[in-house]
């Protein structure tokens, strides 16, 4: 992890860790340990038995089968990993239970630290609703919507007139754009209502729906934090994640080319204000909404690392997951405000093996050929290698690749650059549709918006053109 600043400490935090994650977020945590001290347990499927990531750890479990309700998600088997291999620590990265309160307390019931927030904090944040409530109270401005979950779809419509078209129904346990609908009519929100209700309670086992009026034009913008457990709360600068593709992000950057130094500090100190507030303890993502106006909308907060952490860890030099470690050690959080300085900027890319001319279709198969670019400014975190197989069992991202540069514009060069000289062959990858983005006018003027690359794409297809 070149870049990022470590403290000197003369002990380990833990003395050993178990990784409740695979692939590139695995290896991400492994490498913080292993620069801190702490030996590190790998947990596995059997169809991640030949995972390169695994040959990073101290130790490796297997525990289950490809399909991560049989292995990632059972929380049975990755509590027996922990405790046969005598872990004091279980960090679970994002996705799979990284969110999950239950596996949270439980993890903590088994006297083990859990690199993470309370499992209360995971509860009321993982409460879409129930956030909502928590941040009005802590002093932030949120989207205009229902203040609890909707009965039914009468409710759902009369809000909706309240609020005024468009509208977004949104999962209360939901996250990744499941569970999600944008609604312009009364025709669309009946058809949305039965969707996304049926959507969110296969995918969250939660049918809870909420409405909130949908911000044309807008940016979504957010705020990394962190907390420790003595009430003190920072926060590390802005992410703009506005490239997505059906609520799916697709490459980030920071800072935020639509915020200043004035706007950045005004944003930044509320959400560390409300970071301290609710009482977290953590690294954690508290996500707006910034309409067009300049307006800013508390959206969500994430309570655990983001996929996206990266970019800001390569303009502050900040290490976020050594920062959770320490402060899940109860150790008083070292950075303060005043400390944290933003430098530069970064451009994370995310590689899925997906193929962009079929709807993005996930395309599992053998690398055979992986030849990533290497130079100054240049960081990629993956934990593929040629030869690898990649499972169809799991999310389709394979690597992320992060640039960084004095400049947004020199950034930009430095990512297409790498792209160009990025070769992965085998399987189809979203790399042709990230050169495309980053040599478009509204990218690379920073005026994009939420809805600009499903715009763009439609526009480039062959349906759009005919």
């Amino acid at each position: 992890m070149a870049g990022l600043s470590s403290l000197s400490y003369t002990r380990a935090m833990f003395r050993r860790l178990l990784v409740a994650n695979r692939g590139e977020i695995a290896a991400r945590i492994i490498r913080a340990c292993s620069k801190n001290g702490v030996e590190t347990v790998a947990v596995h499927s059997v169809a991640d038995a030949d995972s390169p990531h695994l040959e990073l750890a101290d130790q490796t479990v297997c525990i289950g089968p490809g399909p991560a309700s049989a292995s990632y998600l059972n929380m049975d088997a990755i509590l027996q990993a922990a405790e046969q291999t005598d872990c004091q620590a279980l960090h679970p990265g994002f996705g799979f239970l990284a969110e999950n309160a239950l596996f949270a307390a439980r993890v903590i019931q088994q006297q083990i630290a859990w690199i993470g927030p309370s499992p209360q904090a995971i509860a009321c944040m993982g409460d879409k609703a129930q956030a909502r409530r928590s941040m009005v109270a802590a002093g932030l401005p949120i989207t205009p919507g229902t203040d609890g979950i909707l009965d039914s779809l009468d409710e759902a419509a009369d809000a909706a007139e309240e609020v005024g078209y468009p509208v977004l129904l949104k999962a209360t346990a939901g996250g990744g754009g499941k569970g999600m609908r944008l609604c312009h009519d009364r025709s669309q929100l009946k058809q949305g209502f039965a969707e996304a209700t049926l959507e969110a309670e296969k995918s969250f086992g939660n049918a809870g729906l909420y409405l909130e009026k949908a911000i044309v034009g807008a940016r979504h913008i957010e705020f990394q934090v962190l907390g420790d457990a003595y009430g003190t709360a920072i926060h590390l600068g802005e992410r703009e994640c506005s490239v997505q593709r059906r609520h799916q992000k697709l490459l980030e950057e920071a800072p935020s080319p639509a915020l200043d130094a004035e706007q950045r500090t005004i944003i930044g100190t509320r959400a560390a204000e409300a970071t301290a507030a609710i009482g977290y303890c953590s690294a954690g993502t508290m996500e707006f909404l910034r309409d067009a106006d300049g307006s800013f909308y508390f959206m969500e907060m994430n309570t655990r690392l983001q996929v996206e952490h990266p970019v800001t860890e390569m303009i502050t030099g900040i290490d976020i997951v050594e920062q959770q470690l320490r402060v899940a050690a109860n150790e008083i959080l070292s950075i303060s405000q005043g400390d944290v300085e933003v430098n530069g900027h970064a451009i994370e890319l995310r590689i899925n093996a997906e193929d962009p001319d079929d709807d993005f279709r996930p395309d599992p198969g053998e690398v055979t050929v992986f030849e990533p670019p290497s130079g100054d400014g240049i960081r990629l975190d993956t934990h593929v290698v040629q030869g690898y197989r990649i499972p169809p069992f799991y999310d389709s991202m394979i690597a992320k690749l992060i640039v960084h540069a004095s400049t947004r514009n020199q950034a930009i060069e430095r990512a297409e650059a790498a792209l160009d000289a990025f070769r992965i062959e085998g399987v189809k990858t979203t790399i042709p549709i990230q050169r495309r983005i980053l040599g478009e006018a509204r990218f690379r003027d920073g005026s994009y918006d939420t809805g600009w690359l499903e715009t763009m794409l439609a526009e480039t297809s062959p349906a759009g053109r005919g």
